[in-house]
């Protein structure tokens, strides 16, 4: 399309301009201009951007029922129709010679997390890379899509830094050898005995025992330092909870320097101790200098006080096991060194190959070989076969390491640093427009379900050219699907698509949400993964996505979600009997926890709360809803619920905004300029819902918020932190909720729960609505005007499977619009 000034204004169509005079002409003439937008002066050359892009917005606000605003406007059937049918049409067409001309994907390179899987897969090495990286920017949710991506000399600067620092640890051990390191720690060993700062557990009984005190650093292992960066695997050896609540006390694992100037600490995982003695392992890499923290993480416990001055801990003279506080037990730690991508016999087979074994033992005198493993090597890493003429240059630069006197390793080692820094390593090759070759298909599948470069199979299957056979790519997508490796793509499209990379970026105020916890973080996002891969896995509706009969909880997640926690815990109180004991161990015989303590004469009858039933010690299981359980679905989530607000107060435009556009496949534009934003209440005095009637008096602003509010609104149910909630403000007394609205096409519920079975039944647009985003993250563009029949004739095609998610996401590669540039 062309840029715009000067374009040929053309006269707009006599049934369009019907339309307009009908329906637009109070807000859209010449005086008005709401929006910016003059629909007369406009005209219709869509060969201009910007009359392209306000004529596509005009076709999508109808098409979405926002247009004409109100309800004494609503378009007959036939009307709307005919009317998209004349604005639309010719924007398809113009779509899609544009598509046919340029492709839809214009260059994409790698992003950090796709690099950093590709070297580890290429080289067999597992170091973090990603962080090493500038941060990729986004677009539509996603920081695959290339039209948001640069390349610029100094990314490239930094690209070439890493390669260096893959290639010098694939050497090394190759050449060297792999570290070796394990040792068992005691009890005694991790406890600090003697004088001056101590924050290490307690040593009692041949034990190690970790409290809830919430001191800096309280817990640290001062004598599990990590010898040298590296993945790690962690035991802590017969974990028991002591006091445990509800038959648990939960605990983080975490590794950090431990001291004042370097606070910074990594999470290795969750401790879930039990009354019954197990080992727990964990995996994690940990730095150079770098010790381990273990201690009680759940800010509903009560917090015993340090027992000495500053910033000390002492346990003389105190026992408080028997005071009864909560903590962790175990009997010592290992750590061991491990390489969890590959050992060294699997770094040399990536690196040097069978072709290179002469020349090593020549002492590095193999041009022949040379050639040989460096166009083995090229091909690996551009992701399809090389011609002599391309990998010519990359070979010259060995051969001249070795003309110089220098040995094959290090031959080799200059021919492959630049490999990794070309364009075709770093971006994906493929044709400026019309079908994907095999070799392309096979790199957008692999990054699209792996993120990383093709397996031997896929690459053999392209070698062959059989991956653009239906049959064929179909069967390698169940086969990816039931990889382990499945899992990077679980953890990168939920980053994205759900936001769940910003889990850290707020922190809930804690003086209005005081029990939130780590812990509970941690439970919230593997909740979220867990509920999408079991979608994936077992292909169920996409309506889960709203509504469901089962959740993956823990016994932490419970207690958030149903145990009504508000008020943090005394330091230093002593246990008392009853409280949120439940089921678990700990409870007192002969007394109902579930009541408070009266006087006979005023009985109160309270009402049993239902909870999902719980086996202490076994994580996140996957439990049973009851079929009114407001818990359901994905959008009643912790995570999704926290990373749409901000710690302190939630918005029904950032909710409305994100349900709409990552769930239901609404597109929604920027908000007018100088129109103010909404800021809550935190006090609770005023409701949200009478501000937001203030800011849709504004008929600019209207329009969005008739699809915006009504999902935003049923979901202020919700706290911050995912909580439930009737009201604003500490403990529910502020504003009431009001959680009632109308759909925009004008279908009214009363409360979250009637939201939620209005769209769990609506099956074909939630698929919809994935597909869109799954196509845009896999391609790296958004699906357009002229994809629309495409993506239809996927929803179409999933429909027998009910919409099952994994159907979803086979169909959607089996596209022309996944197999096309």
């Amino acid at each position: 399309m062309s840029g715009g000034l000067g374009a040929e204004v053309t006269k707009t169509p006599e049934a369009i301009l019907a339309f307009v005079d009908q329906h637009c002409a109070d807000c859209h003439d010449d005086s008005m201009k709401e929006g910016d937008l003059d629909l007369y002066s406009l005209g219709f050359d869509l060969t201009d951007k910007e009359s392209f892009k306000k004529w596509m917005r005009v076709f999508e606000r109808v098409k979405a029922g926002e247009m004409p605003p109100g309800e004494k406007r609503r378009l007959g059937e036939e009307e709307k129709k005919d009317f998209l049918a004349h604005v639309g049409e010719p924007l398809r067409k113009l779509d899609a010679a544009d598509v046919a001309k340029n492709g839809r994907v214009r260059g994409r390179r790698l992003t950090r997390v796709e690099y950093e899987h590709t070297l580890h897969d290429l080289l067999g090495i597992d170091i973090p890379l990603k962080t090493l990286l500038p941060e990729d920017g986004g677009l539509h949710g996603f920081e695959t899509v290339a039209s948001a991506q640069q390349l610029s000399h100094h990314q490239m600067a930094r690209y070439l830094d890493v390669a260096d620092l893959a290639l010098d640890e694939a050497f090394r051990r190759a050449l060297e050898g792999d570290e070796v390191f394990k040792k068992r720690f005691e009890p005694k060993e991790l406890a600090h005995l003697g004088k001056g700062n101590n924050r290490s557990p307690e040593l009692r009984d041949g034990r190690s025992l970790s409290w809830p005190i919430t001191l800096q650093f309280f817990g640290k292992l001062e004598s599990t330092v990590a010898p040298e960066d590296g993945w790690y695997r962690v035991t802590l050896h017969q974990v028991q909870a002591i006091n445990p609540l509800n038959g648990v006390v939960w605990g983080t694992l975490r590794s950090g320097a431990c001291v004042s100037n370097d606070p910074m600490l990594n999470m290795l995982g969750l401790v879930e101790a039990t009354a019954k003695e197990r080992d727990i392992v964990f995996e994690a890499w940990i730095e150079e200098g770098h010790m381990l923290e273990l201690k009680p993480n759940d800010r509903s416990l009560k917090r015993p006080d340090t027992g000495a001055p500053g910033g000390n801990v002492s346990f003389k003279g105190r026992d408080l096991e028997k005071d009864g506080f909560n903590g962790i037990a175990h009997r010592g730690v290992t750590m061991e060194r491990i390489y969890p991508v590959s050992d060294r016999a699997g770094v040399m087979r990536r690196i040097f190959g069978a072709e290179s074994k002469g020349a090593m033992e020549k002492g590095g005198n193999g041009e022949e070989q040379l050639r040989k493993v460096v166009t083995k090597f090229a091909r690996k890493a551009f992701r399809r076969p090389v011609g002599e003429a391309q990998v010519e240059p990359y070979v010259d630069l060995g051969l001249k390491v070795l003309d110089e006197g220098g040995s094959f390793p290090e031959a080799l080692r200059a021919s492959y640093r630049a490999v990794l820094c070309s364009p075709r390593f770093l971006t994906f090759v493929e044709p400026g427009s019309g079908e994907l070759d095999d070799h392309a298909v096979a790199t957008r599948l692999s990054y699209a379900l792996w993120v990383s470069m093709p397996d031997e199979v896929l690459s053999r299957l392209a070698d062959e050219g059989k991956l653009r056979d239906k049959k064929v790519l179909a069967e390698q997508v169940e086969r990816m699907l039931a990889d382990a490796k499945v899992k990077r793509f679980v953890h990168g499209f939920t980053d994205q698509w759900l936001k769940l990379k910003e889990i850290d970026f707020t922190n809930p105020d804690a003086r209005l949400f005081p029990l939130f916890d780590p812990v509970l973080q941690e439970s919230m996002v593997q909740e979220t993964r867990a509920f999408v891969r079991s979608m994936v896995e077992e292909d169920l509706q996409v309506s889960h996505l709203v509504d469901s009969d089962f959740a993956f909880m823990n016994e932490r997640l419970v207690r958030h979600y149903y145990g009504g926690e508000s008020k943090a815990p005394e330091r230093g109180a002593k246990k008392k009997s009853g409280g949120r004991q439940g089921k678990g161990k700990g409870k007192d015989k002969g007394k109902d926890n579930n009541k408070d303590e009266v006087s006979e004469k005023e009985p109160v009858v309270v009402e049993e709360k239902w909870m999902p039933e719980i086996e202490p010690g076994k994580g996140l299981q996957k439990v049973a809803l009851r079929g009114d359980e407001k818990r359901g679905g994905l959008v009643a989530q912790g995570a999704i619920l926290k990373v749409t607000a901000d710690g302190t107060s939630t918005s029904p435009v950032v909710r409305g905004v994100f349900v709409n556009e990552r769930i239901l496949g609404a597109h929604l534009p920027p908000p007018p300029p100088g129109v103010a934003a909404i800021e809550p209440d935190i006090r609770g005095a005023t409701s949200i819902r009478d501000q937001l009637e203030k800011h849709r008096s504004n008929m600019a602003c209207a329009t969005c918020h008739y699809t915006i509010d009504p999902p935003g609104l049923a979901l202020e149910s919700f706290d911050p932190v995912g909580v439930w909630r009737t009201g604003y403000g500490r403990d529910n007394k502020g504003a009431k909720i009001d959680p009632s609205g109308v759909t925009p096409d004008g279908e009214a519920f009363e409360d979250f729960m009637g939201w939620k079975r209005i769209y769990a039944a609506r099956g074909k647009q939630l698929a919809q609505g994935f597909v869109q985003q799954f196509i845009t993250y896999a391609t790296g563009a958004p699906g357009r005007l002229s994809d629309r029949s495409a993506i239809d004739a996927v929803v179409a095609g999933s429909e027998e499977a009910g919409y099952g998610m994994r159907t979803l996401i086979r169909e959607s590669i089996l596209s022309e619009v996944f197999l096309r540039k």
